[in-house]
């Protein structure tokens, strides 16, 4: 992501601190809505920017790539200068930076994950969502950087989880489509 390594330092939080409380006023420690990833930025100009992640997110490899994709995209974005936090479409616009970067299978993967699992005694499964853009908007999202790449049939798109696969696949039919249309002479 051509981020100066010099700039930032990374830490890992233990989950639901007190001390993310204070970091965060608009947190709210409910089950289920802690954050994956944190990017702080000084105002003292003479420290480094924070990228962290949580530490249960460590033992999940999809989690790890996808969350510090994203916020090294808040080290470009905000770091950089590029954006103001107080948009508001500033962190799905984050998202979207990471699939411009090349992370793109990382984060759209981890939008919606189906798991199952069984014990001897126990069986369930859970659904769990990181990101801010739904499945859809991934899939369509990928299909026009392949598109804008002049990438037909992508390799990498295996990569992606079934649903992504059918939103990339009738997203990029959709932009096929499109450009005949265009291609057609008027009248």
């Amino acid at each position: 992501m051509q981020v100066d390594r010099s700039q930032i330092e990374l830490e890992i939080f233990p989950d639901e601190t007190s001390e993310l409380k204070e970091l965060m006023p608009y947190w709210s420690g409910g089950a289920g809505s802690s954050c994956a990833g944190l990017y702080f930025h000084p105002d003292d100009e003479n420290h480094k920017m924070v990228v962290a992640i949580r530490q249960s997110n460590m033992d999940d490899p999809l989690t790890v790539v996808a969350t510090l994709a994203h916020e090294l995209g808040h080290v470009i974005l905000l770091g950089g200068g590029l954006i103001d936090h107080s948009v508001k479409d500033m962190e799905p616009l984050t998202d979207l930076l990471t699939i411009y970067l090349g992370f793109g299978i990382f984060t759209a993967n981890c939008s919606g994950r189906f798991r199952q699992w069984q014990t001897e005694t126990n069986q369930g499964w859970s659904m769990q969502r990181l990101g801010y853009l739904p499945e859809e908007v991934y899939g369509y999202a990928l299909a026009r950087f392949a598109h804008a790449r002049e990438e037909r049939n992508p390799k990498w798109t295996r990569h992606l989880s079934t649903n992504l696969r059918s939103y990339f696949g009738k997203s990029a039919a959709w932009l096929e489509y499109e450009d005949r249309v265009k291609k057609q002479p008027i009248g």
